[in-house]
């Protein structure tokens, strides 16, 4: 997760204003100063660390058209979601006296309880089933402020592990069939690695990407969004042919998209949910209007099994 560039740079603005005035005042003044600066500086850091407040609704169709339902509150961070077959696993933000950071949640859909999976003293993100245990991989902000892959076994007797730790950092992944993973590396621009579990080296696939990846295991290609041209594909990597295949151009705003079955995406304009086909791309259909239940912007979404998970922006 990084920052807002715009809060960081009111922040160095607001320092240096305090200087200036430092500069042009007396001894008597400098105190003064000096508590204007330390509240300039407070305050931009709890700007900097607020994130913005959302909220989880589970939607399924129905013969009687579209049943909605609030799974989380509207007060704080709730984003991420990954849908099961057993419920929702999600990020939320949790307010400490020391500051905000995020714990990784479930929502059971037989007990209708949501669970803190996590509880830790660092920020975890993402939350993934990983494949070869039993547990979830997610991007973790260490102490050091480094961001790695983690595993978290749900196991409580079992501690938690960095995964691929020669790599960071790390902003977003998703896992392959085999022992390969795909990953988001934050930096300018973002970049998107092709790696596996045995400590290769990993290999470039594509610069300049967004937030959103899947892993399509009928067709046995990964998926993503990049930028060319001014506007963000969608795309496919083969790890057989190691090639990228672009495939239509997103609509904006949108940036992120679910997977509904082996050759259809779901994505979310506004507050209304539309279909669309690799095959035929050109074909695009109106799957869900969710203007009742969300009327500002639906930002992510996550299928599994009949039920939508997704993130309406709360302002």
């Amino acid at each position: 997760m990084l920052p807002d560039a715009g809060k960081i740079a009111s922040f160095v603005l607001c320092l240096a204003s305090g200087y200036h005035r430092q500069k042009k005042t007396g001894n008597i003044m400098k105190v003064l100063v000096f508590i204007s600066t330390l509240w300039c500086t407070f305050t931009s850091i709890q700007a900097i660390s607020a994130m913005p407040s959302s909220q989880l609704f589970v939607a399924e169709k129905t013969p009687q058209g579209v049943k909605v339902k609030a799974i989380t509150s509207d007060d704080s961070y709730h984003n991420q979601p990954l849908t099961t077959d057993g419920g929702v696993y999600f990020t939320k933000e949790l307010s400490t006296q020391e500051g905000s950071q995020t714990d990784l949640f479930f929502y059971d859909f037989t007990t209708q309880q949501t669970r803190n999976l996590t509880n830790s003293p660092v920020s975890e993100y993402s939350p993934t089933l990983y494949p070869h245990d039993d547990g979830l991989s997610t991007i973790v902000v260490e102490s050091t402020g480094k961001q790695r892959l983690w595993f978290y076994p749900f196991d409580s007797t079992r501690k938690a592990a960095p995964l691929l730790a020669h790599i960071d950092p790390v902003g977003y992944h998703v896992w392959g069939e085999q022992q390969d993973v795909m990953l988001f590396v934050l930096g300018t621009p973002h970049e998107l690695h092709f790696t596996d579990i045995n400590g290769h080296l990993p290999k470039l696939v594509a610069k300049d990407i967004d937030r959103s990846l899947a892993f399509n295991k009928a067709k046995q290609v990964y998926s993503f969004t990049y930028n060319k041209n001014n506007q963000l594909w969608l795309a496919t990597y083969s790890p057989k042919t190691q090639l990228v295949t672009s495939q239509f151009v997103l609509p904006k705003p949108v940036r992120d998209y679910t997977w509904l079955d082996d050759d259809t995406v779901a994505y979310a304009v506004n507050n209304r949910i539309y279909t669309r086909s690799i095959t035929s791309p050109k074909a695009v259909s109106q799957w869900m209007n969710l203007t009742q239940y969300c009327n500002t912007q639906i930002s992510r979404l996550s299928y599994r099994a009949g039920k939508l998970a997704f993130v309406c922006s709360t302002r």
